[in-house]
C-alpha cells in the first residue's frame, strides 16, 4: 500500500509535469482556497446510481486495467505502466 507521503510526492511530480512549477503552486493555491468537503462530495457522488450500477462500473473498470497490465510492456515504444493505468481507467 502506498504511504500519504508517497501520495503526496507523486502528486505534486504529476502536477509539476503537467502544469510546470508555476502552474501547480497555483493549482494547490486555488484548491486550498476553495472550501471543498470532501465528505459531502463523496455522499453525493453516485446517489444517481444504484448498487448494482457502480458494481458493473467497478467491474469493468478492474477488468480493462487487468487486461492492460496483461499486455506486453511497451515501455520502448513509449507505453508504460502509468500509461496503461491511465488507459484502463479512461
Amino acid at each position: 500500500m502506498i504511504t500519504d507521503t508517497e501520495i503526496k510526492i507523486n502528486g505534486v511530480q504529476s502536477l509539476t509535469k503537467s502544469l510546470g512549477s508555476v502552474g501547480a503552486e497555483r493549482f494547490i493555491a486555488l484548491i486550498q482556497r476553495e472550501p471543498f468537503d470532501y465528505t459531502k462530495w463523496q455522499r453525493t457522488l453516485w446517489e444517481d446510481q444504484s448498487i448494482e450500477e457502480i458494481s458493473r462500473t467497478a467491474m469493468k473498470i478492474y477488468e480493462n486495467i487487468a487486461e492492460q497490465l496483461s499486455q506486453p510492456d511497451r515501455e520502448k515504444s513509449g507505453g508504460d505502466m502509468r500509461s496503461k493505468l491511465i488507459a484502463a481507467v479512461v
